[in-house]
């Protein structure tokens, strides 16, 4: 795991590293949407990316960054679900194995995802001191490279590339709004966004149920939950501590929701884009919807950050 902070020149180079590989997402817009909030509205669509989540970007950036010896033994992570699933398809693509250590209460379809991608599946029992010791017992035996879901250079860098497409698709950006859960996401996009639109405002959202990065920013050291409850099943990780760093140093400001008003933004979503979100997604526009005075007149990207909803488990799967 780097504790190098990623540059513009990093998620620049990553940008054309996984060019080859990674879909350019739609930018979406909807009047009624514009209308209720008072501002205009630009929704990334990362929920349509590979795997159906934006981890696909920092995972495909840290396979492809491997020298040839390197990538031939193979990664290792551990994940809940969507980046394991875009760590096993980088590393597919590569031809190259992928070890995913897994808690035993992972997320139904996640999980499939990251074995029909081609990840070799390691379970463990749901703590994150499992989760590491795993990793690093699979790296020691079959000398495989650790690729952190967050605190990675390459990780946090290929993220960013969301942000920088982002910035070629809209005309200017009052204000940015991205999950944060570990902090990959944000410090990527952050770290794109202050060097190529310096005035944009940059929000992370969180679930007040898992609010340990705003905990964390007002602290100045990260300050762990420990039992985080939300229905925001991928933003339940401690942020990491250089995650935090390059939070802090872009002047990110964390603002929180309940798990009720995520439930109502992913219906609103639904009716008006048509589109499935996860919780861990909807949770931007749940909180530009709690906050919308903030924004009012101001032109908006909210990144949808994934897709891979359990329908069964929502209840809305058909009967």
């Amino acid at each position: 795991m780097s504790e190098t902070l990623p540059s513009i020149a990093d998620i620049e180079q990553a940008r054309r590293r996984i060019s080859a590989h990674a879909r350019l997402t739609p930018v979406l817009r909807d009047e009624a949407l514009d209308e209720e909030i008072g501002a205009r509205v630009h929704f990334k669509c990362e929920n349509l990316q590979r795997v159906g989540a934006f981890k696909f970007r920092g995972a495909c950036n840290a396979v492809f960054a491997l020298d040839d010896a390197d990538a031939a033994r193979g990664v290792v992570t551990h994940s809940s679900g969507n980046h394991g699933a875009a760590l096993a398809l980088a590393a597919a693509l590569r031809g190259i194995p992928a070890h995913i250590v897994v808690p035993e209460n992972a997320n139904a379809l996640k999980l499939r995802n990251i074995v029909e991608a081609g990840g070799i599946v390691h379970t463990c029992v749901p703590t994150l001191a499992a989760r590491e010791a795993a990793c690093s017992a699979i790296g020691r035996e079959r000398g495989a490279r650790l690729v952190h879901p967050y605190s990675d250079a390459l990780v946090m860098a290929g993220q960013g590339t969301a942000a920088l497409e982002l910035l070629d698709q809209v005309n200017g950006l009052d204000a940015f709004i991205a999950p944060v859960g570990g902090g990959g996401l944000m410090s990527g996009c952050a770290t794109a966004l202050r060097a190529r639109s310096p005035h944009t405002v940059l929000v992370g959202a969180e679930p007040s149920g898992a609010d340990d990065a705003q905990r964390s920013l007002a602290a100045g050291h990260v300050v762990p939950i420990e039992r985080p409850d939300s229905i925001c099943d991928g933003l339940l990780a401690t942020i990491g501590e250089i995650n935090r760093r390059v939070l802090h140093t872009h002047q990110v400001e964390v603002l929180t929701v309940d798990d009720a008003a995520v439930r109502s933004a992913m219906r609103r979503l639904w009716e008006r884009l048509k589109l499935i979100v996860e919780p861990s997604s909807a949770i931007t526009y749940a909180v530009l919807r709690a906050h919308r005075e903030r924004f009012r007149g101001q032109r908006v990207g909210l990144l949808l950050s994934g897709g891979n909803v359990d329908l069964d488990a929502s209840g809305l799967a058909a009967s």
